[in-house]
């Protein structure tokens, strides 16, 4: 695949580096996939590309009033760095922290490349080695080109686009007199204190935003056209607390981390198995909280079952709490227009303010935005399997980190990164150049992510597929996957490519012309293809 430089961007004719391994993005995912890099495969090179310029990924992009997890720390966190925090719902600073103590207590920030953003991804089946066009983004703005060429590429840059959320467009927002924000991209001047707020939307970034602009907003209305479902969480975890009062943190971690990932697959089996019995208990819970059975009945009880999409939490109640106290509404209905005034509903209300904040939704951007090509080819991402939620048919070599959907990110993106590095280690072995993963038999297909939000279901056809079986089936089960994702067969079901047959492709290919400068890189790369000859 080529891409031709624009006006403001400069090719360097520097000759390519070599990297085992190249990771991108510096998120959650690839910091946790950096450790276990370092650490099960000691001696291979890596480097971490991330575009922004700064570490952090989503905890990192969105600045917005109370931006939390939705997931409990001690499996949101990384199973060897132990969550030392209070709450359980952190709040996103607190999370930005813990990845960047983690990226600097294990040296993995040395190896991140900031301002850099893969541009284009070539698999050369001749070399058995992927040629990366590389665009490096200058304080100034200021853009160049080069190019690098690694043996693995794996990508953990999520499945958001960063670069745009969901934004639809809606009659006469030109003519509001206020301001209109979008949470991915929260303006730093904004204040909001004394003035009336709309946030438009029901799933976890809206729930969010509600209680925690009430603290300081005149009023805030939570405008959805549907209901979805909720849950609220304590912030702390008493036996959380017990436990690590009188154990070491690394034991106490992994007592709380197992505790809290039974209590999840527990609750989503549930809800997926009695859908009639989870109902009754999530309304008569919310019934609770908010102490008013119609507010309920109309603006907390969806259409859908429990877990057909992702379950909102709020901790200790807070969105209920603002909502008993009146500084908070919650109104469904579905939009008319802007006025100048706020926004008018099919009802015919109007609801008045000065800020309206657009929590309708993220973008899905495969593999963050990579469009792997083989040979030249564009790879048609929607026609491929994806093998144990981590490698893909018909691209070699490559990886990707997709976390679960039902249960914290964290502990299927770790489980990927110990697979991948068991796919690395086999491969040295056994002197592989590269392993693909072929099906044996024809492949059911179903969607990736099966979920019924609307984000998933706007973009997920063109993402690969999942099969029916295993190891094609992407389960919404960590026990099961951890107690089979590292006992898989690697020879099974990757077909290889014995490093002899492109050893001498290699060499020709990294051995330097006359008068060539040669990088670091290559040279080592020059060096050992001449030592196997």
């Amino acid at each position: 695949m080529t891409h031709s430089a624009d006006s403001s961007t400069t090719a360097t004719d520097a000759p390519a580096e070599h990297i085992d391994v190249v990771i991108v993005g510096a998120g959650l995912s690839g910091i946790g996939a950096a450790y276990r890099l370092q650490t099960e495969c000691p001696g291979r090179s890596y480097a971490i590309v991330e575009a922004r310029q700064s570490m952090g990924g989503t905890w990192d992009l969105f600045r917005y009033p109370g931006v939390r997890s939705d997931s409990d720390m001690f499996t949101l966190g990384y199973p060897f760095k132990p969550w030392r925090g209070a709450k359980v719902l952190a709040d996103g600073p607190s999370i930005l922290g813990y990845i960047k103590d983690t990226a600097a207590e294990f040296g993995i920030d040395r190896h991140i490349r900031y301002g850099t953003k893969v541009v284009g991804a070539d698999w050369s089946t001749a070399t058995a080695r992927w040629t990366l066009t590389l665009e490096h983004t200058a304080a100034d703005g200021s853009r160049t080109r080069s190019t690098v060429t690694c043996d693995f590429l794996y990508s953990c840059a999520g499945y958001y686009n960063y670069d745009q959320g969901h934004a639809p467009e809606f009659e006469g927002a030109d003519s509001f007199t206020g301001r209109i924000v979008h949470p991915q991209f929260w303006p730093g001047d904004l204040d909001h204190t004394g003035k009336r707020v709309i946030v438009i939307g029901s799933g976890a970034t809206a729930v969010t935003l509600v209680p925690a602009m009430a603290q300081s907003a005149a009023h805030v209305t939570m405008l959805q056209r549907s209901p979805t479902w909720i849950g609220s969480l304590p912030s702390r975890d008493r036996l959380a607390d017990a436990i690590r009062a009188v154990l070491p943190a690394n034991a106490a971690h992994r007592i709380v981390r197992t505790k809290n990932i039974l209590f999840a697959i527990g609750l989503y089996q549930f809800c997926r198995r009695s859908p009639k019995a989870a109902r009754r208990l999530l309304t008569g819970l919310n019934k609770r909280n908010v102490k008013d059975d119609r507010m309920v009945a109309d603006h907390f009880t969806p259409s859908y079952d429990p877990w057909d999409q992702r379950l909102c939490a709020v901790p200790d109640a807070d969105l209920f709490k603002v909502l008993k106290r009146g500084e908070a509404e919650v109104v469904t209905d579905h939009i008319d227009r802007f006025v100048p005034e706020g926004i008018r509903l099919t009802s015919g209300r109007v609801l008045e303010a000065e800020v309206i904040v657009t929590a309708t939704g993220l973008r899905l951007l495969a593999f963050g935005g990579i469009a792997p090509s083989v040979d030249g080819r564009q790879v048609a991402l929607h026609e491929q399997f994806v093998w144990r939620g981590a490698m893909m048919t018909g691209v070699p070599n490559f990886a990707v980190c997709i976390g679960y959907t039902n249960a914290s990110w964290t502990l299927r993106a770790d489980l990927t990164s110990r697979l991948v590095c068991k796919v690395l280690n086999h491969m040295r072995e056994h002197d592989y150049a590269a392993v693909e993963p072929r099906p044996t038999t024809t492949l059911n297909e179903r969607p990736l992510l099966d979920l019924a939000s609307g984000y998933v279901q706007r973009s997920i056809d063109a993402f690969p597929r999942q099969g029916d079986r295993s190891p094609w089936k992407v389960r919404q089960n960590y026990v099961l996957d951890a107690a089979s994702t590292m006992r898989t067969n690697l020879r099974k079901t990757l077909a290889a490519t014995p490093a002899a047959e492109v050893r001498g492709a290699r060499a020709a290919a990294d051995e330097p012309t006359a008068g060539e400068p040669v990088s670091a890189g290559r040279e080592k790369s020059w060096r050992s293809a001449r030592a196997r000859g």
